[in-house]
């Protein structure tokens, strides 16, 4: 079997402009890359659990990748985050980001993006294991074929 059948390799290699350390990228920007990672990381799970119609995949999906869902699992993260992570988050969170979509609460927008901040840092900085056990988490104590 492939080492991508296995799991082992990455989805898509992170490349960052020549010269600019992650540290220097602002949190918004972080937040845009680790938006679309988690999102990789959600259908990715989903689709390994169960196979499901694109219908199912994209309401279950929904489930997770929601500011209110991804507050929520941002405060399930906190007593587990290091310091820098949490420094992290905390400067996704408080970073001005625009409006928030009609449909999401402003709190819990806010600690969206400082959850996809986080991602986005993790992922900039090769952590997929952390990565991977955080996102998880999101998963845990849910059942596998709903």
């Amino acid at each position: 079997m492939s080492e991508a059948g296995m799991g082992l390799a990455p989805v898509i290699a992170p490349m960052l402009p020549d010269g600019v350390p992650v540290s220097q990228l602002s949190p918004i920007v972080l937040a845009y890359i680790g938006d679309a990672v988690f999102e990789v990381y959600v259908r990715q799970m989903l689709i390994a659990k169960v196979v499901r119609k694109p219908n199912d995949l994209h309401r279950a999906a929904v489930r997770y990748v929601s500011a209110a869902a991804q507050a929520k699992l941002l405060r399930r993260w906190e007593p587990l985050l290091t310091e820098e992570e949490a420094d992290i988050a905390r400067r996704g969170r408080n970073a001005k980001s625009g409006q928030p979509p009609k449909n999401a609460d402003p709190g819990e927008y806010r600690h969206a993006t400082g959850l996809e901040c986080l991602v986005g840092y993790l992922y900039y900085r090769g952590e997929r294991d952390r990565l991977e056990t955080l996102i998880g988490l999101a998963f845990a104590d849910q059942p596998t074929n709903a």
